[in-house]
C-alpha cells in the first residue's frame, strides 16, 4: 500500500501519485481480501475441529487403551507369569534348599567340626611330646653351648681384627693426612684462594672499566645522530612540512570539502523535487504551506465528485 504521508489528489500533488493510486488500491483489495478470508476460515475450522473431534478422539482412544490393552496385560502378567514363577521358585529351590541345610548340611558340619577339634587336640598332643620337648633339650644341652664357644671365638678374631686394622690401617692414615696432607691442601687451598679472588676482582675492575667506555661511545653516537638525523628532521618538520600541511589544509582541503557539501546540498535538493514531481508534495509539507501562520483552518467544503475520498483513495 502506499505510505500514509501520501494522501488523496490535492493542488499540489504530483500527477504519477494520483494515476498509481487507484489501480494498485484496487489489485491489492481484490487479491488480499479472498486469501485472508480463507486463512481465517481454515483457521476457525482448525480450531473447532481440535477442539469437538481430535481432543475427545484422542482422550477416547487413550481410554480404550487403557482399559483393552494396558490391563488386561498387567492382570496376566501378574496372574500367568509372576505368580507362577514365584510359586514355583519357593516350591522347586527355596523349600528343598531349606530342609537340605536344616537336616543334611548344617548336621554334617557340626560333627565335621568336632571331629576336627578332636584331631586338633590330639595333634597338639603329639606335636608337643614329639616335637617341643626334643627341641627344648636340644636348645638347652646342644645348641647353647656350641653357640657360647662360637661367640667367645668370634668375639676374639673381632678383637685381633679391629686391633690390626687400628694400627695398620688408621693410625698410618691419621698421621700421614696431620702431618703430610694436610698442610700442603692447606697451603693449596689458600693459595687457589688468593688466586680466585684476585681474578674475581680483576673482572669487577675490567667489567666496571667496560662499562664507562661504553657508556662514552654511546653519548657519542647518541649526539652524532642527534646532530645529523634528529635536529635536521625536527627543523624540516617544523619550518617545512608544517607550514605546508597548513597550506595544504587551508588552500586545497577546506575549500574541496565546502565544494563536496555544495553538490550534496545540490544532489539533495535535485532529489526533493524530482520527488516532488513524480509523487506530489507530502502531507506535512502542504498542511503547512495552506494554513497561515496564527490563524486557524477553514472548514471542509462540500463533498463533490471531483474530491477522492473514498475508501479505497484516503489513508
Amino acid at each position: 500500500m502506499e505510505p500514509a504521508r501520501y494522501v488523496h489528489r490535492e493542488p499540489g500533488e504530483g500527477c504519477l501519485a494520483t494515476a498509481v493510486r487507484f489501480p494498485v488500491r484496487v489489485v491489492v483489495l481484490i487479491l488480499v481480501v479472498p486469501v485472508r478470508l480463507l486463512w481465517d476460515a481454515l483457521a476457525t475450522a482448525a480450531r473447532a475441529v481440535d477442539r469437538t473431534v481430535l481432543r475427545p478422539l484422542g482422550r477416547g482412544l487413550a481410554l480404550l487403551w487403557r482399559t483393552l490393552v494396558l490391563r488386561p496385560v498387567a492382570w496376566t502378567w501378574r496372574t500367568l507369569v509372576v505368580l507362577p514363577l514365584a510359586w514355583v521358585w519357593r516350591t522347586l529351590v527355596v523349600a528343598p534348599l531349606a530342609l537340605a541345610w536344616r537336616h543334611v548340611l548344617a548336621p554334617l558340619g557340626r560333627g565335621l567340626a568336632r571331629v576336627v577339634r578332636g584331631l586338633g587336640a590330639g595333634l597338639w598332643w603329639l606335636g608337643h611330646r614329639l616335637v617341643v620337648v626334643p627341641a627344648r633339650w636340644l636348645y638347652a644341652w646342644v645348641l647353647a653351648p656350641v653357640g657360647r664357644a662360637v661367640g667367645w671365638v668370634l668375639t676374639g678374631v673381632v678383637t685381633v681384627l679391629a686391633a690390626l686394622v687400628r694400627w695398620i690401617v688408621l693410625v698410618p692414615a691419621v698421621a700421614l693426612w696431620r702431618y703430610l696432607l694436610g698442610p700442603v691442601l692447606g697451603a693449596l687451598a689458600t693459595v687457589l684462594t688468593v688466586v680466585v679472588r684476585e681474578v674475581a676482582d680483576a673482572l669487577g675492575h675490567c667489567w666496571r672499566v667496560a662499562g664507562a667506555i661504553s657508556r662514552a661511545v654511546g653519548r657519542f653516537l647518541g649526539a652524532v645522530l642527534r646532530r645529523l638525523v634528529a635536529e635536521p628532521l625536527r627543523w624540516a618538520y617544523r619550518h617545512v612540512l608544517t607550514p605546508l600541511g597548513h597550506a595544504v589544509r587551508d588552500g586545497v582541503w577546506r575549500p574541496v570539502r565546502r565544494a563536496l557539501r555544495g553538490v550534496r546540498e545540490t544532489v539533495r535538493q535535485t532529489r526533493r523535487e524530482i520527488r516532488k514531481a513524480l509523487f506530489g508534495t507530502p502531507a506535512p509539507e502542504r498542511r503547512s504551506a495552506a494554513v497561515p501562520p496564527h490563524r486557524e483552518p477553514g472548514g471542509r467544503g462540500t463533498r463533490t465528485l471531483g474530491s477522492s475520498t473514498t475508501a479505497l483513495t484516503k489513508d
